[in-house]
């Protein structure tokens, strides 16, 4: 049996693209017989807000998307996190890492995705350097990875392998304000609920292999992954909050119902054959993992119209 997650960011209302990968999650858990756990990542607290987090869940059963467990909230976990910190501490696998914005992005190389590669510039200072760059600055923590290649059998994309050292290089799992990092939250939460079925953009594919060599040192099994194209408006340009690019408010204005909005997604992403209003119960019957990922003419964006 399938558990599956919404893992929404109350940083605005939702958009097209939230609601397609949320009716995609809810689809795939729900067709294998599983549950639907909702998650408020709330980490970054400057951006959360406790109006969009009523928000979201107001709009989740507006149209239809109901879940099992939850809410959960990433702001309440925060001594969970810090103790698998004090683990891989302890385990000599972290240093803290003095590097600005600036020198990140003087000496990163180009990354396949939105990401760089870190170039290593704080692994191997020596504990004098350390005392003295602390007095100046606050420093980040990062995990140092190995030079081993990570593969993941993605439903949607395929097989995606990255060697960690060349792929990512050594990644954060806490902030230089003492917040702990996405990876690092992500894979204690999913083993914690019993995620086992992560459905999400396309754009996180790249974070899955140091998500799985986290899993391994903590210990937890790894989910089934499927990784679905971005909505876009245009050429990769993805919809985004801040732009208010397809908003819910906008698309209750445009297609009037829930049903309505569900089935113009559904049909224009390849959930369904056509764009006729559907609740997503209406699609359970009909949906096919695999049919859904033979309909894609691209697997990586979806122009949204």
């Amino acid at each position: 049996m399938l558990t599956g997650r919404f893992a929404p960011s109350p940083t605005g209302r939702m958009h097209a693209g939230n609601i397609y990968a949320a009716l995609m999650a809810w689809l795939v858990a729900k067709q294998g017989g599983g549950d639907v756990v909702l998650r408020i990542e709330d980490l970054d607290a400057e951006r959360s807000k406790p109006e969009y987090i009523e928000a979201i869940m107001r709009d989740f059963e507006y149209l239809g998307l109901t879940w099992d467990r939850g809410p959960y909230y990433q702001s309440d976990r925060r001594d969970v996190y810090e103790e698998a910190c004090r683990d891989l501490e302890s385990r000599g696998l972290l240093y803290p890492c003095f590097c600005t914005r600036a020198d990140l992005h003087a000496s990163s190389a180009p990354h396949r995705g939105e990401k760089a590669v870190y170039a290593g510039t704080c692994r191997h200072l020596t504990a004098e350097e350390r005392e003295k760059r602390a007095q100046v600055r606050n420093p980040a923590t990062r995990l140092a990875v190995p030079p081993e290649t990570y593969e993941v059998a993605d439903a949607v994309q395929g097989v995606y392998r990255q060697n960690l050292a060349e792929g990512c290089g050594d990644f954060l799992v806490r902030r230089s304000d003492g917040a702990h990092a996405y990876q690092l939250a992500v894979v204690i939460d999913d083993a914690e609920q019993g995620i086992t079925s992560v459905v999400r953009g396309v754009d996180l594919l790249c974070s899955t292999p140091q998500q799985l060599y986290l899993q391994d040192l903590l210990g937890f099994d790894h989910p089934a992954y499927a990784h679905i194209p971005l909505l876009v408006a245009e050429s990769n340009r993805r919809l985004s909050k801040r732009d208010r690019d397809a908003s819910i408010e906008s698309l209750i204005c445009r297609f009037k119902t829930p049903a309505a909005i569900i089935g113009h997604i559904a049909g224009l992403t390849g959930i369904a054959r056509c764009d006729d209003p559907a609740e997503p119960e209406d699609l359970l019957a009909q949906f096919d993992l695999a049919e859904y990922r033979a309909r894609l003419a691209d697997p990586v964006q979806i122009r949204w119209e």
